[in-house]
């Protein structure tokens, strides 16, 4: 079949978009590309409406140059639309619960970005509308769809690092690093929930549950490191910065780090930080075993540092440039070495959905994986407070 017979063949798939900041443009580029990576898929996306309450020429032009057909200031109009398919949820914390449940109770499909709640239990009634639904989801743990990532889980699975022995994943980046960053919603529990608890140690348990297994039990704890911000007037993104006015309370944690202990008998630790200078999305996982060891770094995405087939002494590290094979590499690039982006990462997780739709077989991260990352993430939280080892 050609591009133009593949092209006549597919569907729609009617698409509306809650909340157009930088997520939710990356979703709408997301559905835009779609088929022009898998031109054989039987949906084709066609951006219906976005709703977003907030005003400025920044949104107007967004609006435009994705080519909505139409836009809400209120989500529930969108939701109440008879003319859509599946709708992403890419606003702030706060509204992922009540717009999650009223787009599965509608019969739409979902797509919802990490942390789906606030907490485990708004995620439970998430998770909970979607099965009564019976619609597909999606959740945004896209760095488990990197070609590399999928090696790593590969090699895993197939007994080549022996018995797996222990495990790192460290989650770095700098976005709060500034002691004048804005008070952002992000940092208000009400808003936000946790802080980089739900913000990227969501995404490193989802990396240790897909490549190394399920983690049964640990013990965390938590730091604040800055604890005031400048209060801004307006909408503001986290990496806004305010000074010279008044000075508001951070609520939640800008640091988490945990001790693991995986099913399989594998020990791991986990170290997160929002406000590690020097660091910028220094995102990864590492994992040893009794016959080898592998690595992966979002920086450096279509690498995989492994050290296999080598003696138990003396054995050295070698990197792999994930080739087409591996993953969905072939899909976007012809060869290796050849660069892939974080853009990518969210047309393979749309993919995964629009192929959960059209089989009714769950494909990719569901809402379900959002819902045992929740589970983890409060587990944390109430260790660190505890100091006590905690299950799920």
């Amino acid at each position: 079949m050609d591009a133009g017979e593949a092209s006549a063949t597919a569907q729609p798939l009617r698409v509306g978009i809650v909340g157009l900041g930088w997520m939710g443009q990356v979703h709408a580029r997301a559905y835009l590309r779609l088929r022009q990576h898998y031109p054989d898929s039987p949906l084709a996306p066609v951006l219906v409406a976005v709703a977003d309450p907030a005003a400025g020429s920044q949104l107007d032009a967004a609006v435009a140059a994705l080519g909505f057909g139409s836009r809400h200031a209120d989500w529930q109009e969108l939701i109440e639309r008879d003319d859509l398919d599946v709708v992403s949820v890419t606003g702030p914390n706060a509204i992922h619960r009540d717009v999650g449940v009223a787009v599965a109770r509608s019969g739409k499909h979902l797509w919802i970005e990490k942390p789906a709640g606030r907490n485990a239990e708004e995620t439970h009634e998430i998770a909970a509308a979607v099965r009564a639904a019976g619609v597909a989801s999606a959740a945004g743990f896209n760095y488990r769809n990197a070609p590399a990532v999928e090696l790593a889980r590969q090699l895993v699975a197939d007994g080549r690092l022996g018995t797996l022995s222990h495990v790192s994943i460290r989650l770095f980046a700098d976005y709060a690093a500034h002691p004048d960053g804005a008070l952002t919603w992000r940092f208000f529990r009400a808003a936000a929930g946790s802080g980089v608890l739900g913000d990227l140690v969501s995404h490193g348990v989802d990396l240790g549950r897909y490549v190394v297994g399920e983690i049964e039990s640990l013990v965390a704890d938590t730091a604040t490191f800055i604890s005031q911000r400048p209060v801004v007037a307006g909408t503001a993104s986290h990496f806004s910065r305010g000074s010279g006015g008044p000075l508001g309370d951070v609520e939640n944690e800008d640091y988490a780090s945990a001790l693991l202990r995986f099913a399989g008998g594998a020990r791991g630790t986990l170290e997160s930080s929002r406000t590690a200078v020097g660091e910028q999305c220094t995102y990864g996982i590492e994992v040893h075993g009794t016959r080898g060891a592998l690595a992966w770094d979002f920086r450096r995405m279509g690498e995989l540092r492994v050290c296999l087939d080598q003696d138990y002494q003396n054995a050295s590290w070698t990197t792999l440039y994930v080739a087409p094979g591996a993953g969905e590499l072939g899909h976007f690039q012809p060869g290796a070495g050849i660069a892939m982006g974080y853009d990518d990462l969210k047309v393979i997780e749309l993919e995964r959905l629009v192929r959960s739709i059209s089989t009714g077989t769950a494909v990719g991260a569901t809402i379900d994986d959002a819902l045992a990352a929740a589970r983890l993430v409060a587990a944390m939280s109430t260790s660190a407070v505890s100091g006590a080892w905690v299950s799920p």
